[in-house]
């Protein structure tokens, strides 16, 4: 497993952007496609954007497209999640996650595929 620690949220009006960074104590983490994950009080995790290993793929959850960018530096081990264009239904607990699987192809997308979570960072956005 690879440790992670999230940083960058806060508090923001509607229409404003946020970046939160996810730091990894590994260097795994170059072999490790990397995901973002959202969680609001009483609701369940939601994957909310994810990218390959090598930053060829990316994927989105629908309610993020053309708002949100997922980019890494392997160099820095780090992932990060630019949140442009906030609304107050994107306030919530933000996890950084590692997947299980080395060199994975494809970004996975499910809570199961990722063995390592960060403590997460709050994300609130007041209308």
């Amino acid at each position: 497993q690879v440790q992670l620690a999230e940083s960058g949220g806060g508090s923001v009006q509607a229409g404003g952007s946020l970046r939160v960074s996810c730091a990894a104590s590994s260097w795994i983490f170059s072999r490790l496609a990397m995901g973002w994950f959202r969680q609001a009080p009483g609701k369940e995790r939601d994957f909310v954007a994810g990218i390959s290993w090598s930053s060829s793929s990316t994927n989105y959850a629908d309610f993020v497209k053309g708002r949100f960018t997922v980019y890494r530096e392997n160099a820095k081990n780090t992932v990060y999640l630019q949140m442009n264009s906030l609304k107050p239904e994107d306030t919530g607990v933000y996890y950084c996650a590692a997947d299980r699987a080395e060199f994975r192809p494809l970004v996975p997308m499910t809570v199961a595929d990722f063995g390592s979570w960060g403590q997460g960072t709050q994300v609130t956005v007041s209308s």
